[in-house]
């Protein structure tokens, strides 16, 4: 990993900031992008070697501004090796309460935004037949739960993406990584979005007792270096991809008598 590029969106806060500082430590240089700039601008100067950090701003629903994005982060250290598409919003309503614009944001931010950067940089991993995309996504992509649909939704619909990626670009050398979170203490149900597309501003007792943010980002770069396909982390929530798999109705009654919210 010395020596890597690393572009990281999300990375003004949770998993993005903190895989910010391992990667940094580890001797990569990382190009930290979000909306707040001046966020960046700390995670930046609170890294082990703020000199191999480079603050890169964007919002991913600007769609139109995402391919100049992409040729300022190439142009900062004169490649790119790997792209972690961290940024998302997640959701907490039921669906009947639940706007259609959530919804809409949901897809924009966590899906088509996602998929828009990774196919500005797609040409240029092309090029130089070397490049990795590491998507994290969630458990709630490959299983659901009550209060998250389009969270769950715009998540499935990543997998489906970066799996036909994987085996179209396999011939170029380019790798996809898909890392499915659990419970991990971070801001992500605080700024979750409710029915009326206002933020949700409550922690909730999952992602508090959740898995520690900084072990999350030590198992996430573990599977870079692996060049693992999939990887699931966090606690016992874990295990929901195999009932899924083997005892859908079984997983189905456990998702219920939980408190899932």
């Amino acid at each position: 990993m010395v020596g890597k590029v690393i572009w990281i969106t999300g990375a003004s806060s949770g998993i993005g900031e903190a895989l910010a500082y391992k990667l940094n430590s580890m001797g990569c240089k990382i190009i930290l992008s979000a909306r707040r700039e001046d966020v960046l601008s700390g995670v930046k100067k609170n890294c082990e070697y703020p000199d191999r950090a480079t603050v890169l701003p964007l919002n991913l629903t600007d769609f139109q501004s995402l391919k100049s994005k992409t040729k300022n982060a190439i142009e900062i250290y004169g490649k790119v090796d790997i792209l972690i598409n961290n940024a998302g919003l997640s959701q907490r309503s039921l669906i009947a309460e639940t706007k259609f614009e959530v919804y809409k944001q949901m897809i924009d931010v966590n899906y088509l935004g996602t998929i828009n950067l990774t196919k500005n940089l797609l040409p240029y991993f092309i090029t130089q037949k070397s490049g990795h995309f590491v998507t994290v996504t969630s458990l709630m992509g490959k299983f659901s739960s009550p209060y998250r649909s389009g969270y769950c939704g715009a998540k499935h619909a990543l997998h489906g993406f970066f799996d036909a990626l994987r085996m179209e670009h396999e011939k170029d050398n380019i790798q996809v990584t898909l890392i499915c979170p659990g419970f991990i203490q971070t801001n992500v149900a605080k700024n979750a979005l409710t029915g009326d597309g206002s933020a949700l501003h409550q922690e909730d007792n999952a992602t508090k007792n959740g898995m520690p943010v900084n072990q999350c980002a030590k198992e996430i770069v573990a599977a870079i270096e692996k060049k693992n396909f999939e990887v699931y982390i966090g606690g016992k929530e874990k295990y929901g991809i195999y009932l899924k798999r083997f005892f859908p109705k079984l997983l189905h009654k456990i998702v219920l008598n939980s408190k899932v919210r």
